[in-house]
């Protein structure tokens, strides 16, 4: 009766994970087992539930990036139907501004392309660095002169304040993405008129 106890206690746990084992590989992303033991056992259980939450936020996540990709894609490309309608229909007169807007919006939609193309190689470990000892305020004007013509269309002033800080290695092309990504969300909420300001700043110990 004894080992009719224990053997029911131990094959009772693993049984227990070998059906969240089938449910996390039908789909049950999230699925939890018990965890009825404090021993080897029982850890492998909270290991088994630690993963299957991981994997079911890193499912939510990813669906949710490629929702805010699809908005994101949908707007310039709406832009560009818009105008090109509008020229074949004869209801828009075909001059430099309009042209010049569709260039800038097909330049903004090949953008969130590259950064598409960038998120997929992270993902599968393939995204390399060309790391280079830079001036961070370097990189910040290398920004602002990207974006200055939007900043200027809409009247905001873009400046750029860098403090006397110590040159960074990185590689300068992917952060000059990621502060361009910056700038790009932050060109969309100021009013007209407004003010952006990109610093640098040495912060911690001298």
């Amino acid at each position: 009766m004894l080992g009719a106890a224990l053997a029911s206690t131990i094959s009772r746990p693993v049984r227990e994970l070998t059906d969240g084992t089938k449910a996390l590989a039908a789909g049950d992303l999230g699925h939890q087992v018990p965890v009825r033991t404090a021993d080897e056992i029982g850890q492998l259980a909270q290991s088994f539930n630690r993963m299957s939450a991981d994997l079911a936020r890193s499912t939510q996540l990813r669906k949710q990036m490629t929702a805010d990709i699809a908005h994101d894609l949908r707007t310039p490309l709406s832009v560009i139907l818009g105008y090109s309608e509008a020229l074949q229909d004869d209801k828009l007169p075909g001059t430099l501004e309009i042209y010049g807007a569709m260039h800038r919006q097909a330049q903004h939609l090949n953008r969130l392309i590259e950064d598409l193309r960038t998120l997929s190689l992270a993902d599968a470990g393939q995204l390399s660095l060309q790391r280079r000892t830079v001036q961070p305020g370097d990189l910040l004007e290398h920004a602002a002169i990207a974006y200055l013509p939007q900043a200027e269309e809409r009247g905001i002033q873009l400046s750029v304040t860098a403090e006397a800080t110590p040159a960074i290695s990185v590689d300068p092309d992917r952060l000059v993405q990621v502060i361009g990504n910056l700038v790009g969300n932050a060109l969309r909420h100021p009013p007209d008129g407004g003010h952006i300001d990109l610093a640098a700043a040495l912060v911690g110990p001298r």
